[in-house]
Parts: C-alpha cells; sequence; structure tokens
C-alpha cells in the first residue's frame, strides 16, 4: 500500500494572516527554528512564504519594512497536497516544479506542510540530505 502524505508531513503548520508585518513574520520563523509560514485569509489557503522570499522580495529593497505585510512577500500561487495523497505525488511536484515545501490542504484548510527534508528522512535516512534533515536546527 503506498504511503501517505499524512505519514510524512509535519501537522499544525504555522499560519500567518496576510496583513501580518513581516517583522513579526520573521521573528516568528526564527524562534520556531522553521524556514517557511502558510498564509491564510479566513482560515483558507492563500499562500507560502519562505525565508528567502522574506530577504529577497522584501529586505533586498532596502529602506524601511516595519510596514511590509507578509502579503508582498509571499508566494500567492501555490501548489498544494492533500493528506490522503500518495507521497510518490507530492515527490513528483516537488520535482517538476522545483518546490522544496509543499503545503498539505483538506478543504482548502491547511493540515500540514512536507518539507523535502522530511522526504529524505522517510525515504533515504542514511542520505547526506537525510541526515542534515534529522539534524537539530542551528540555534
Amino acid at each position: 500500500m503506498p504511503q501517505q502524505v499524512r505519514d510524512v508531513m509535519t501537522a499544525d503548520p504555522i499560519t500567518v494572516d496576510p496583513q501580518a508585518p513581516v517583522q513579526q513574520v520573521a521573528a516568528r520563523m526564527r524562534d520556531e527554528s522553521i524556514g517557511a509560514v502558510l498564509v491564510t485569509d479566513r482560515g483558507q489557503l492563500r499562500g507560502l512564504v519562505t525565508d528567502r522570499d522574506l530577504t529577497v522580495r522584501i529586505l533586498a529593497d532596502g529602506g524601511d519594512v516595519t510596514a511590509r505585510t507578509v502579503g508582498e512577500a509571499c508566494s500567492s500561487e501555490v501548489v498544494a497536497v492533500a493528506p490522503d495523497d500518495d507521497v510518490d505525488r507530492a515527490i513528483q511536484l516537488m520535482r517538476g516544479k522545483a518546490l522544496r515545501r509543499l503545503p498539505v490542504v483538506d478543504n482548502g484548510q491547511p493540515v500540514g506542510i512536507v518539507a523535502l527534508g522530511d522526504l529524505a528522512v522517510d525515504r533515504d535516512p542514511d542520505s547526506l540530505l537525510g541526515h542534515i534533515s534529522a539534524a537539530d536546527p542551528n540555534a
């Protein structure tokens, strides 16, 4: 029986409102030791923002970032999977679209996130990526 996304995803992902200040979101990512949060509006998935998005789309512009929102930085064209989808489908989507993270949604509501590292730990734990992904995050 094929493995399902729910078996490898990180449940209860961190979600933020599109109007959340980028500074607040960056601090939350730091405090939670995560590289991405899901952007939701009234519980519905609207986007995904990574630490790289914050750097490239906000900080690189320079100037005062205090008035900038996460909605300005997030990727709004989101590819997602369902918890009951096969892991192989998630892998194909990630490979085909060069994605490192994939939101997991059920009826439009985020229930998890699956990262490239999650798949490496599950599928090839002895690989370099598997070892790196299983290690404790840097403080």
